[in-house]
């Protein structure tokens, strides 16, 4: 059953308004996602130099997950996880980043609305990349509330009042229906206002650099500038949480707040490492879960929408693959809730152009709570793109600058090619560094890891593991063919 078959019988198939539960209240659903923000970067994770009190907030009210992950580390291919709740290799052409979104499958914010909610989105919803073309006739994280524009803009590229947006939308709100909102902040996503972190009197020295990049006052500035464009997320969603209690709304309210993948630095974003596809992610429902606990299960983006229709009392589409954790939410536990929530699979194909004919840099990887397995497909390919192109698959950015002109270690572990095959002890070494494939008293790991990664694949119908690689090339680019600041500015998500 494709989307629009789906559609057409989702008002009969899902639970009516009235039949939710004996005069129970249908909760509100507000999405908050970031662009760009890393798992790590907020003080319930133990950040010191980002500044974020109302995620934290929404974390200690609610439930703090240390293991969630996206299936692909870039904006697009996450994003259609996220509304689709199926991984990336399920995705067809929208595993890749900037090409199109096939209309085959049913998404949360369109299932919600034919089950009564009142449904809008802000920001970035699903993009970059072509929609419309494959017969969407609006994004499909809903219909756009974009009017309001804050002046003079914060950081010289979004100037758009999310916040102010999201009030225009409750506004609209007929009375009493309940509603889902799309809240999704374009920060911190490049381009910064370079050396803003410290022109606002923010310390280099206060700064944690992971060991990937190197240590000095250039990336260090850089790091300043990016926690910047965190904490305007943090003030957006501020002024929403408070939107929502003037209301009355904020405990009938289902909050996600969330990111679509790793910081835009080197080795991180569009990166099978992993500071790029784990994510930030923490959850507040009022008075329908206990709130100030922190889960260890590994959630998947792909578990967003089913998670998000079972709490509004709405069928999930037989297109969904991924599975709810509203049994983790209402369970009032801490540490590990669901014991078979302990692995997960990350994949890409092509992110952004910079190689002959377009190629893509094809990886799979599996993440356990010991190790991550990587196996890259074309070694002898650049990982970033091309130098010749200035290595496309990496925002532009005073770090990357750096680090280029070095060629030192730093530039090995970011822009150089890479082994076929890599392991990583997740526990010892987070930020892997250590590549442990070689070494023969992990052969028998290695092994295991690659064997439950391909079979797992396999059942869930990635073309890679089926003999049908040559699909992933034959997917066309539809984005900008320059990724300099004006061409971002001409092409960027509406």
């Amino acid at each position: 059953m494709n989307r629009r078959s789906f559609l057409r019988t989702a008002a009969a198939t899902a639970f009516s308004w009235n039949s939710f539960s004996q005069g129970a209240k249908r909760p509100n659903i507000l999405f908050f996602i970031a662009d760009d923000w890393g798992f790590q970067h907020a003080g319930v994770y133990g950040c010191t130099w980002v500044k974020t009190p109302n995620i934290d907030r929404v974390a200690k009210e609610g439930v703090l997950f240390k293991n969630c992950f996206t299936s692909n580390p870039k904006c697009s291919p996450c994003r259609a996880t996220i509304l689709t709740g199926r991984n990336s290799w399920q995705m067809k052409e929208a595993i890749n980043h900037n090409s199109i979104f096939p209309n085959d499958f049913a998404v949360f914010p369109d299932l919600l609305e034919k089950g009564g909610y009142f449904v809008g989105m802000t920001g970035k919803g699903w993009g970059p990349g072509d929609y419309k073309s494959t017969g969407w006739t609006r994004n499909p994280a809903g219909p756009e509330y974009q009017a309001r524009t804050l002046k003079p803009p914060y950081n010289g590229i979004s100037n758009r009042d999310y916040a102010g947006n999201f009030d225009d939308f409750l506004a609209k709100r007929p009375g009493g229906q309940p509603f889902c909102f799309w809240f999704g902040t374009q920060e911190p996503h490049r381009f910064y206002e370079e050396g803003s972190g410290v022109r606002v009197g923010r310390k280099p020295a206060e700064v944690t650099v992971p060991g990937y990049l190197p240590d000095n006052r250039a990336v260090r500035s850089d790091l300043l500038d990016y926690a910047l464009e965190v904490e305007w997320n943090d003030l957006h969603l501020g002024r929403a949480l408070a939107s929502l209690e003037k209301a009355g709304e904020l405990d009938n309210t289902l909050i996600f707040v969330t990111s679509d993948h790793g910081m835009p630095f080197p080795r991180v974003k569009g990166q099978i490492y992993e500071d790029g596809f784990h994510i930030p992610l923490m959850v507040r429902w009022g008075s329908q879960m206990k709130g100030g606990r922190v889960v260890e299960d590994f959630i998947n983006t792909r578990d967003f929408a089913p998670t998000i229709l079972e709490a509004a009392g709405v069928a999930a589409a037989p297109t969904i693959t991924g599975k709810s954790f509203v049994n983790v939410l209402k369970s009032g536990k801490s540490g590990i809730v669901d014991a078979s929530r302990d692995m997960m699979i990350v994949a890409k194909e092509r992110h952004d152009i910079g190689r002959p004919n377009d190629g893509g840099y094809p990886v799979r990887a599996i993440r356990t709570r010991e190790f991550l397995y990587v196996r890259n497909y074309e070694p002898d390919r650049w990982p970033a793109g091309n130098p010749e192109t200035g290595y496309r698959n990496v925002d532009d950015s005073p770090s990357k600058t750096n680090i280029i002109s070095s060629f030192d270690k730093f530039y090995q572990l970011s822009f150089g090619k890479r082994a076929p095959e890599e392991l990583f002890d997740i526990q010892k070494d987070p930020e892997c560094l250590n590549n442990l494939a070689k070494k023969p008293e992990f052969a028998i790991t290695k092994r295991k890891l690659r064997e439950r990664m391909e079979e797992t694949l396999r059942g869930e119908g990635d073309p890679r593991m089926l003999g049908r690689a040559d699909f992933f090339e034959t997917i066309e680019y539809v984005g900008p063919r320059k990724h300099s600041y004006e061409e971002w500015l001409k092409h960027r998500q509406p």
